[in-house]
């Protein structure tokens, strides 16, 4: 009931802001574009109602394996908190358990969960970082994010072929040799 009055209130506040820009919010073609606008930004933002530490737990396993687990090339959608443009990319995780393991799928929901917020891409790492660190305790975790954001490509310095990338880590991932060899694998 509440999801269905907040796209409502949206839907409204859409039809106001297609009217500012001198749009006729009447017109045939854009009568419903309210209500799809309200319901795709609820979509998109729906990480705010998911806890990651949850989804992690569901799928967690006693273990003895330390070595490096890698789940590379998660594809991921964002909205740019400052200009709420899109951004996309892929992420790269990695943790050496320490007697637990969580469901490979799981890694790839934590970062969804991340990535439907509004969101910066330097916060979104150390984001799922944290929560994979808090949540496994493994010997340690390191996350890549490569992206492109359209707050850059479609406006401000228009640069169409510009990739950021973003990276942190705990634990084990502080010793070079051991980040090194996750870099030559996610490569």
């Amino acid at each position: 009931m509440q999801e269905e009055q907040n796209t409502e209130l949206l839907a409204d506040h859409y039809k106001k802001i297609i009217s500012l820009l001198g749009e006729d919010a009447e017109r045939e073609g854009l009568l419903d574009t309210p209500q799809r606008v309200a319901k795709a930004m609820q979509f998109l933002t729906k990480g705010y109602c998911e806890s990651p530490e949850e989804i992690l737990q569901k799928a967690l396993f006693k273990e003895d394996y330390r070595q490096m687990v890698i789940v590379k090339d998660i594809d991921f959608y964002s909205l740019c908190e400052h200009h709420m443009l899109p951004f996309w990319g892929k992420a790269h995780v990695a943790y050496i358990p320490n007697g637990h393991i969580t469901g490979l799928s799981k890694i790839a929901r934590v970062v969804d969960v991340y990535a439907r917020r509004l969101q910066v891409q330097e916060r979104m790492t150390l984001q799922i970082k944290a929560c994979i660190q808090k949540t496994l305790n493994p010997l340690g975790v390191m996350v890549v994010i490569e992206a492109q954001h359209m707050c850059m490509q479609m406006r401000g310095v228009e640069k169409q072929n510009s990739t950021t990338t973003t990276s942190d880590f705990t634990g084990v991932f502080n010793q070079a040799k051991t980040r090194e060899e996750f870099i030559n694998l996610i490569r």
